[in-house]
């Protein structure tokens, strides 16, 4: 509930901040243009970024007769979760990770690594694939879409700002000041980017909490993200979009101090804090 509330606070920020923006800079023309622009392109990406992605990685339909122990623990999971039954993928390498996609739930998909397979027990799978159902019982692609959306809005107006700055030889589009017009068009796409990168951390936190609930197992999805994250590091997944990134249970790209700021997933410890006092508050 913590999580509901704080990504619904967050959203509500992005939304008066594009108003804000929108009426300082551009007007309701400005900010209506922008945001339709921006509703479009981000309408094609939730339809069709399923398909995207799994491209992306070269993802290729898993066989049942060949994963049975996966294929068995995402029924179980899914039906524990009162969700359809998500497709499930496989990409062909080393690097253990995992990631869903899809618009809703009846058009999911579950996708893992051959290397998540090879490093994680039985138990330490179902806690990865319970985070990854939760995701899609959560509609966070969904959630994303829409701050990606707001978030486009806003960067566009600052955009559009500047230009408009500067080829009216210093006046805004209503009079205001090169300055301050400048100034609000380099901080607001920065300030809503970390808002943006804030909710996508909130909604990892809510797929741990969630997942841990499904699966009744917090314990296992820590254990799975401590050995996730060493085996990350030691086989570092190449050619890592960091478009995509979001989407991995772990954080295929690295980074720490003020990158973490930027990054789109919560601290390794913290995750594990919080899935440890959930079982033993059990």
């Amino acid at each position: 509930m913590k999580n509901f509330f704080k990504t619904a606070f967050l959203l509500t920020l992005l939304t008066l901040l594009l108003i804000w923006l929108g009426a300082a800079i551009g007007g309701r023309v400005g900010v209506i243009v922008a945001f339709c622009f921006a509703l479009v392109l981000n309408f094609v990406s939730y339809w069709y970024s399923d398909k995207i992605v799994l491209a992306i990685y070269r993802a290729q339909p898993a066989q049942e007769a060949e994963f049975p122990v996966l294929f068995r623990a995402v029924s179980d999971l899914a039906h524990a979760a009162s969700v359809p039954m998500p497709k499930i993928y496989i990409i062909p390498t080393k690097t253990p990770n995992a990631f869903a996609t899809g618009r809703d739930p009846n058009h999911a998909a579950v996708t893992v690594t051959h290397g998540i397979l090879s490093i994680l027990s039985e138990d330490e799978l179902r806690g990865v694939l319970s985070h990854e159902i939760a995701h899609v019982k959560n509609r966070d692609i969904l959630i994303q879409t829409v701050v990606a959306t707001i978030a486009g809005a806003i960067s566009m107006i600052a955009y559009m700002a500047r230009w408009t700055t500067f080829f009216r030889g210093g006046r805004g589009s209503r009079g205001g000041n090169i300055i301050g017009i400048l100034v609000m068009s380099i901080i607001a796409p920065i300030v809503a980017m970390l808002i943006q990168l804030a909710i996508s951390r909130t909604r990892e936190y809510q797929a741990d909490e969630s997942g841990a609930r499904i699966s009744g197992t917090p314990l296992s999805l820590a254990n799975a993200l401590r050995k996730l994250t060493m085996a990350s590091k030691r086989i570092p997944m190449r050619g890592a979009n960091p478009n995509t990134a979001h989407l991995f249970i772990v954080n295929p790209l690295s980074g720490s101090g003020l990158v973490r700021l930027f990054s789109t997933h919560p601290p390794l410890e913290d995750r594990i804090a919080r899935l440890e006092k959930m079982a033993q508050d059990a």
